[in-house]
């Protein structure tokens, strides 16, 4: 026990020792001592009152002279040297400190053991504590061994100090148990017993030797006053060596009452010889709160005054001034740091900083540190790292429900295989015993299996984590063969230096004039290498980050601004009585890095998709605890303005292969799916506010599919520049005016408003620039290229949908103690997006499958393409808080395209597995330009918008301008483009009958009865709802195919009464398309394409040579017009204007042009361009035929050549200049919510009732109309049997497999009119989606496992096994593709023709009880005021015959209730001989002059109903024509039979008669030679009959032919079909009579006719269901009758005959004698041969074939 007070104790002392002194004066022999002490028990008490008790002992005791003495002999230097040896043993030693304000202090010693010579020095200490007593409450203090102090601040089991005086080097060996427990109060406590026991030891050095104090005291001012040029230079002092040995430490620091640090480290060793420092500690780690943070393995520090490996790290900076220095070397075998999930690292970490802080404050204080001199130059660092490993604890419960889950998925597929293995053993038992097997053992066995599987899930849950441990990294990063130099320079050391170093590092932003005040300033050249850099998150298969040999260089400098009073933060300690609390000042501005790097990589790799999005969240959260938040409570800077903040300077990268892969699925852990953006010797450079990129980009789609590997954008040579504009409200690069603010300095702002130290430097938005730049020279010569499959673009629609989804809030909420804001994603901040692209040249490919069996291919010479969006953030509507929608629209787009060429390619090759294109791919010709130019003009508001386009009728928002554009529309052509459209329209089809959309919109009320609706409607049913109420658009075909809605139609209305109307005749003054689109309601301009010299080739089937159409200017206008009521309705309207100027047309005239060599024919500008005054001075000028029509122009094959430079080809005019204007109105119900609030409702009317019905059908009317004001055309037959191929072919070509496409859909409505329960066909077709969506499926697993195989063939190319199973998994894949084909066209019928019979069904209910309601839905209007048609011989220029057209109208006018109107009005027409020596020049012209006005020559009027059982329905058919004269002549006739049938016998007489032709009307039995084909079912027929050679080829698309006999055996529905496809049910046909003058020229041997004047009847007909063939046969027969009477009465100028004469006659004579006695007559007096054996000269009212 130590009693306070007692100052020293001794249980017992022993003291032995000798002295020995040598005999005489010998000086080789030194004096010897020898001490030899044992004490125990040993207590020693320092105190204030035990140094003044002891001070003035001392006094007492020594006299002032032996003081002085005393002072002398310490101050000289004996000179006789001792040689001595002292041997010291002290055991249970405690040293105690006493002081009245803190407490006490105690240092215990077990045992002390001190052996010393002269030349070794040993101290041995077993049992070392240090312990505080805080309070002194008890008058004694127990004195116990060192184990069993309790709670003490040092504890060391063994310490061992020697020290060898000749050397001057001191070992020290620390054994196992180094313990240090600190905190602040504790290091306090030790601070004021260090100052009191140096107090005391002062007040015993001033007692004992006054004179040295004060001589010292006396000397330390005047000694620095000197000059140091009078001082002797002093020898500089020779060094300890130091030797340090710890076995184990652990340090212990508390930073605050529930936060500590703890440091443990094992064998530590440190050596200090002369001026370098080594230590070295094989582990070493650092914990935080208990957590195992850091973690060092083979550590070794070295300090060494030079070191030549940084003299060779110093030879690549030239700008060094310093070519030597001390050099700081830590070698680290690997350093891993650990962070646990969800640990505030950041919070005891800035309580340690505090601390820190704290103690440098405190012991400056107490100590005067002066330096009047600059600091010194501070050491290099070279850092070398084998491993280093960042790890983000992942969250325990996350990963094992992971685990579980993937587990239960394993075992649902085990079980899986369990249940069938039971399964098979069950059937077997089944097989074998029969009925004999009872049903309880197999219940009892499945029971069994059901329980194996849950004890099964159960043990392997058990064992989960017993082969594998736990995944436990949310996130790793690591690095591996680190090594990083850091140089420090004279050049830039020091506050200025560093200061204009920062000033050059960062010249773009403003520095302050009054200069900035640095607290840390430091600038170092750094040299860093890394070989790999990897990120990985959680345990996905791809890195995050992924970067090799990576190189480093170039300067950084670090500076943190010294705060002014308002920035600085103060920081509360804890530290007990008696001192309280103590305030800390932090600083608040934050450490900014200025750098100007350049490094070098080999490879550098980022992965990122947004099925990444929740682990990078998480990780977000884990960063965010890693430094505290600043105190400030201004909101936090989002990352892209604090890396503004705290980053400035340059930073080049030169990047051997870059590669950045976006994630296209939702699948973390999927590696094939992704696009791959590759860049080849990329230099990257990173400025302020600037990104540039440089090198070779491909972007590659990776599938996992033979379209895998598919390089879809090529970019060589490309410089691509990201300009950053942050939009603030200060100066976006003065980040030196951001002043921060402790929260007791806030000024006071403006109520409601929210205080912002960032506000001038926080970016508002962004505005994004994007340059891309292919125009660099370069020496490759490879271009840029696209290549696209159709299957790339579904591809990229799931990518661009993966990427554009919402993502989910990930921890956030009161239940995750998260209710920070969310933060805002980089792609909100952008407000304006800009992208140029400028190229050479440029190719894309685009192909419809991969047998590049067709595709397009685009080449274009030199593009420039600009492009501009703006974005909104549009807040979603209720009381839920939600994200913004955002909002992007394009504002402006400029583009500029030279030399387009755009070919159409073919190949017959099948599937093959490589991606080259074929060699024997054909490309065709489908159009070119010279030059294409487009503007998109910037949107405004609606109030800039109707002030501006109002007064600036030119403005429209697209602008297209096109120059010298050329068309080639040929059959090669419609085939590949008929085909891309077919596949294109397939996959859209398959993806929206697959989808769950397909049958919604239809209500089908399931009390419907399965039979036929009665006739008439009870009055108490029900009427369903309006038909427009499905959200599906359309209405059933109405067309020739049919359907189950004609069948049902001609059931019901078998027995409806008709009542017809005949309208009045006459054409309108003005065009309703014209009316409509000349009214000033026009808000938006929104079109504008101009074509400048465009040309068109068309080329036939069946003809060769080609017709050109050429127009030199064409202007196409879309505006919009203002919202506007139409009845009860509002509605949108919009207008297309088309305007053709100077449009011409071509033909060739030469029976073989040289288009065989695959060189297309075109126009010479010159002939395309508006007529001008030419100069005849050349020849080629004098021998064209200026701009008359059928004159001949010179073409030439490449247009980038003249004419002369080519073999020359002439062409001729067959159709001169001329104008053409096209109207097309629309409306519709899509309106502007802006627009719409403007618009005033309409005024009720008191009798609304009683509407004009006319005024209400011609309202909101989609109106089409075309306009020619005057055509003159030549052709020669050669020409006429070529267009007539054109538009047979090309223009009115149907794709075989549409006609198929036809038969399959009216065959399946047929089927769905037979069945009648709706749900049995809603089923069948869910039934058939399945079956669809299984072969899909199956078709995506046959892929990739074919991937997988030719990933295999690519190492063993050469294995059998793999190239057959991948053979027979090619053949497997072709036939379920051909299936998916049949069974999605199947369903898409089934689909369209369930909803279209379904919507029927309701229709008629709802017809029925509104049959008033019927408008005008579309009308069509064709006009010509003038046509000239000159017919020429072969050779173009001799004329035949001139046909004459004047004011020629066509209209059609669709209804609502399906029907349709046909109008066919001709004001005037005429047809004159041109033949040399004709009697007759005038061959057929109305008998009165030319009139203007209503007056007409011929009107045509057709009314059809909706067909009815797949039969058109004709309800009025109506022809009225004018008195003609006919002049007529035999050569005449002759030349124009072969002008439109060439190549056949006019002579032939026709096979068959009318009871042949009528057998087609109710059987459809065919001919052996059919005569006449029959027309589209709502059109008139189109022009005269053909032969058997020409006319079948030539009108086959205008005409279709039903004598044709099956393919497959016929039935009931077949017949339905070929019967409704064969007739025409005309219900009123009326073809008033017409006056005729006939004259006729025969040949030598006949008989002419001179001015015969003849009558047509009138002919009417009433319900007849024909044919168009029996239609004509019927006007014929009894147009015939009538006129072979009069023409005999004519020239036998007999008298008519009374009724009752005729009467009798007809009564008496049957109809066959008297057409054989009329043609008797005929022949006798006419002079005609009219026989059966030589039909050669037959009557002109006979049918010509």
């Amino acid at each position: 026990m130590h009693v306070w007070g007692e100052a020293l104790v001794l249980d017992s002392f022993t003291l032995q020792g000798s002295y020995n002194q040598p005999l005489g004066l010998s000086s080789t022999q030194s004096n010897t001592l020898f001490l030899d002490c044992a004490i125990r028990g040993l207590q020693v008490e320092i105190s204030d009152i035990c140094a003044q008790c002891l001070s003035r002992i001392l006094s007492l005791l020594i006299p002032q002279s032996e003081k002085s003495a005393v002072s002398r002999k310490s101050s000289l230097g004996e000179s006789v040297t001792l040689l001595w040896k002292v041997d010291l043993k002290v055991e249970d030693m405690n040293l105690f400190t006493l002081s009245a304000l803190v407490g006490a202090s105690e240092v215990r010693l077990d045992t002390l053991t001190v052996l010393g010579s002269a030349e070794t020095s040993t101290v041995g200490i077993q049992g070392l504590v240090l312990a505080l007593v805080k309070s002194v409450t008890e008058k004694m203090q127990p004195c116990c061994k060192a184990p069993d102090i309790p709670t003490p601040v040092l504890s060391l089991s063994m310490l061992s100090l020697t020290y060898h005086s000749s050397v001057r080097s001191l070992e020290v060996q620390c054994g196992a148990g180094l313990t240090l427990l600190w905190s602040p109060p504790d290091h306090m406590y030790l601070y004021q017993h260090v100052l009191s026991t140096l107090q005391c030891r002062d007040l015993l050095r001033a007692t004992v030797f006054p004179e040295i104090v004060q001589s010292h005291e006396l000397e330390t001012p005047q000694s620095s006053s000197e000059p140091e040029d009078h001082l002797p230079e002093p020898s500089p002092p020779r060094r300890l060596n130091l030797t340090l040995e710890v076995s184990t430490a652990k340090l212990t620091a508390f930073v605050a009452e529930d936060k500590f640090i703890t440091l443990a480290a094992e064998n530590v060793s440190l050596n200090r010889h002369g001026g370098s420092l080594q230590a070295y500690c094989p582990e070493l780690a650092a914990g935080f709160d208990g957590n195992s943070i850091f973690n060092f393995k083979e550590v070794e520090v070295q300090l060494l005054p030079e070191l030549e490996e940084m003299i060779l790290h110093r030879n690549p900076f030239p700008v060094l001034q310093t070519l030597r220095n001390r050099v700081w070397l830590f070698s680290l075998g690997s350093v891993s740091v650990e962070f646990p999930y969800q640990y505030d690292f950041s919070r005891t970490l800035d309580e340690a900083v505090g601390v820190q802080k704290w103690l440098k404050g405190l012991h400056r204080g107490t100590h005067a540190w002066a330096s009047p001199g600059p600091a010194p130059l501070p050491p290099d660092l070279l850092l070398k790292v084998q491993h280093f490993s960042w790890v983000f604890l992942d969250d325990v419960f996350e990963v094992k429900l992971h685990d579980n889950y993937e587990l239960m998925k394993d075992e649902s597929k085990e079980s899986a295989k369990r249940l069938q293995l039971l399964d098979a053993k069950v059937a077997a038992l089944r097989k074998q015993h029969g009925e004999l097997l009872p049903a309880r053992k197999i219940e009892e066995l499945y029971a069994s299996l059901e329980r194996k599987n849950i004890e099964i899930y159960i043990q392997r849950s058990r064992r989960l984590y017993g082969n594998t441990p736990m995944r436990r990294a949310l996130l790793t990063w690591s690095l591996a063969g680190l090594e990083l130099v850091a140089l420090a320079d004279s050049s830039f050391h020091g506050p200025e230096r560093v200061i204009e170093q920062v000033r050059e590092l960062d010249p773009g932003s403003p520095f302050p004039a009054e200069g900035i005040d640095l607290v840390i300033q430091w600038c170092r050249m750094l040299k860093c290498s890394v070989k790999t850099f990897l990120v990985r998150i959680r345990d996905y298969p791809r890195y995050l980050f992924e970067i090799r040999d990576w190189r480093l260089m170039g300067r950084l400098a670090g500076t943190e601004q010294s705060g002014q009073p308002c920035s600085r933060r103060r920081q509360i300690l804890h530290l007990g009585l008696p001192w309280g609390n103590v305030a800390v000042e932090r600083n608040m501005p934050p450490l900014k890095f200025y750098h100007d790097f350049h490094s070098e990589i080999f490879q550098y790799t980022v992965v990122w998709g947004p099925c990444w999005d929740p682990a990078w969240t998480l990780i977000g959260q884990c960063v965010d605890l890693l430094t505290k938040p600043s105190a400030d409570p201004s909101p936090p800077l989002p990352w892209w303005d604090k890396s503004r903040l705290l980053f400035h300077g340059d930073w080049h990268m030169d990047i051997e292969q870059a590669n950045l892969h976006q994630l296209a699925t939702e699948d973390p852990y999927n590696t094939t799916e992704n696009m791959h953006w590759e860049w080849n010797h990329l230099s990257f450079h990173w400025k302020p506010g600037q990104f540039v990129f440089k090198g070779d980009l491909d972007v590659n789609v990776r599938t996992a599919s033979k379209y895998d590997d598919c390089c879809f954008l090529h970019l060589p040579d490309l410089c691509m520049t990201l300009d950053l504009q942050w939009l603030c409200h200060g100066n976006p690069h003065d980040h030196h005016s951001v002043t921060l603010r402790a929260p007791e300095f806030l000024p006071e702002v403006p109520l409601g408003q929210l205080h912002d130290s960032y506000r001038a430097f926080r970016s508002e938005n962004l505005n994004l620039s994007i340059k891309m730049d292919l125009t660099r020279h370069s020496g490759t010569i490879s271009q840029p290229r696209i290549l696209l499959y159709s299957s790339t673009l579904r591809w990229m629609q799931n990518f661009w949908a993966t990427w554009t989804s919402v993502t989910r809030p990930i921890c956030r909420g009161k239940l995750f103690n998260n209710l920070k804001p969310s933060k805002k994603k980089l792609g909100q901040h952008y407000k304006q997006l800009s992208c140029t692209a400028l190229f050479p040249q440029l190719q894309v490919h685009y192909w419809a499958s991969f047998a590049q069996q067709r595709g397009i291919q685009i080449e274009c010479s030199q593009g420039h393409v600009f492009t501009r969006g703006t974005q909104r953030l549009i807040p979603q509507a209720g009381t839920v808080m939600r994200r913004l929608i955002s909002e992007w629209s394009v504002t402006q787009m400029v583009s500029d395209l030279s030399q387009v060429t755009v070919h159409l390619m073919a190949s017959p090759t099948e599937e093959n597995a490589d991606h080259c294109l074929d060699p024997l791919i054909t490309k065709t010709h489908l159009l070119s330009l010279s030059s294409l130019t487009y503007q998109r003009h910037s949107n405004r508001t609606t109030e800039e918008e109707l002030s501006t386009r109002d007064g600036d009728p030119a403005f429209h928002t697209h602008q297209l301008y096109l120059v010298d554009l050329r068309i080639s529309w040929t059959t090669t052509n419609r085939d590949i483009a008929f085909g891309l459209y077919d596949g294109y329209k397939k996959a859209a089809v398959l993806k929206r009958n697959l989808s769950t959309e397909a049958l919604k919109g239809l209500k089908i009320d399931p009390q419907m009865s399965a039979k036929k609706p009665k006739r008439g409607i009870p009055p108490n049913a029900q009427v369903p709802p309006h038909v427009s109420t499905p959200s599906f658009s359309g209405r059933p075909d109405k067309g020739s195919s049919g359907g189950a809605y004609m069948l049902q139609k001609l059931i019901e209305e078998t027995d409806r009464f008709v009542v017809f109307t005949e309208e009045e005749s006459g054409m309108s003054d003005q065009l309703c398309g014209i009316a409509a689109c000349q009214t000033d309601d026009i808000y938006n301009r929104n079109c504008l394409i101009e074509l400048v010299n465009c040309q068109m080739v068309l080329r036939g089937a069946e003809t060769e040579g080609c017709v050109i159409v050429s127009a030199a200017k064409a202007q196409l206008l879309q505006c919009q017009h203002h919202p506007a009521w139409y009845g009860d309705t509002l509605k949108q309207k919009t207008s297309w204007t088309c305007l053709l100027d100077g449009m011409q047309y071509f033909a060739t005239t030469e029976s073989s042009p040289t288009e065989q060599d695959g060189r297309q024919l075109w126009l010479e500008v010159k002939n395309i361009e508006e007529h001008r005054e030419r100069s005849l001075d050349s020849v080629q000028e004098l021998m064209e035929s200026g701009q008359a029509v059928g004159g001949m122009v010179t073409t030439t094959t490449d247009w980038n050549q003249p004419a002369e430079a080519q073999q020359a080809q002439q062409v001729q005019r067959i159709i001169s200049r001329c104008n053409c204007r096209m109207y097309y109105i629309s409306y519709s119900h899509d309106i502007d919510p802006e627009l719409a609030t403007q618009i005033k409702p309409p005024e009720v009317h008191e009798n609304q009732e009683k509407e004009d019905l006319l005024k209400k059908q011609e309202g909101a009317v989609d109106t089409f109309t075309l306009i020619h004001h005057e055509l003159e055309i030549s052709t020669n037959p050669a020409q006429y049997a070529m267009i007539l191929d054109i538009v047979n072919n090309l223009l009115l070509h149907v794709e075989p497999k549409r006609k198929e496409h036809s038969e399959k859909k009216q065959r399946v409505r047929f089927q769905l009119e037979i069945s009648s329960n709706p749900e049995e066909q809603r089923s069948s077709i869910l039934h058939l989606q399945e079956a669809v969506r299984q072969h899909v499926a199956q078709i995506r697993h046959l892929e990739k496992q074919m991937y997988s195989i030719m990933k295999s063939l690519q190492d063993d190319s050469k294995n059998e096994n793999l190239l057959d199973l991948n053979q027979k998994l090619q053949l497997q894949l072709n036939q379920e593709k051909a299936n998916l084909q049949l069974e999605s066209e199947e369903l898409n019928i089934l689909i369209r023709c369930f909803k279209d019979f379904q919507l029927q069904r309701a229709n008629k209910m709802e017809l029925r009880k509104q049959q008033e309601d019927v408008s005008v839905v579309r009308r069509t209007e064709f006009y010509f005021a003038q046509a000239r048609w000159r017919l020429t011989e072969e050779d173009g220029q001799l004329g035949i015959a001139e046909l004459e057209l004047q004011r020629f109208l066509y209209s059609k006018v669709n209804k609502s209730d399906d029907t349709a109107e046909h109008l066919l009005e001709l004001g005037w027409f005429t047809m004159n001989n041109l033949l040399p020596n004709a009697i007759y020049k005038v061959v057929l012209r109305p008998q009165s002059s030319c009139q203007s006005g209503r007056q007409l020559a011929l009107r045509l009027f057709s009314k059809v109903r909706p067909p009815v059982g797949g039969i058109s329905v004709k309800e009025h058919f109506e022809v009225n024509v004018v008195p003609l004269t006919i002049q007529l002549s035999h050569q005449f006739f002759h030349r124009m039979m072969g002008f439109f049938f060439p190549g056949r016998n006019v002579e032939d007489d026709e096979v068959g008669d009318e009871e042949d032709k009528s057998k087609l009307v109710t059987t459809g039995i065919p001919v052996v030679k059919p005569r006449q084909l029959m027309a589209t079912d709502d059109a008139v027929p189109l022009g005269p009959g053909k032969g058997v050679a020409q006319g079948l080829t030539r009108s086959s698309g205008v005409r279709r032919s039903f004598r044709k006999l099956p393919e497959h055996p016929v039935d009931d529905i077949d017949k339905m079909k070929e019967r409704a496809a064969m007739n025409n049910s005309f219900i009123y046909i009326k073809i008033p009579q017409v006056p005729l003058c006939v004259s006729y020229k025969g040949e030598k041997n006949s008989v002419d006719w001179g001015d015969l004047n003849l009558v047509l009847p009138c002919l009417e007909y009433h319900n007849n269901t024909w044919t168009w063939l029996d239609f004509a046969m019927a006007v014929k027969r009894d147009s015939r009758k009538a006129l072979v009477a009069q023409v005999i009465k004519e020239k036998l100028r007999l008298k008519p005959a009374t009724g009752s004469e005729v009467r009798g006659k007809l009564e008496t004579k049957s109809d066959l004698n008297m057409q054989q006695q009329e043609e008797e007559k005929a022949r006798l007096l006419i002079g005609l041969s009219v026989g059966d054996k030589n039909p050669g000269k037959k009557s002109i009212f006979s049918r010509r074939k």
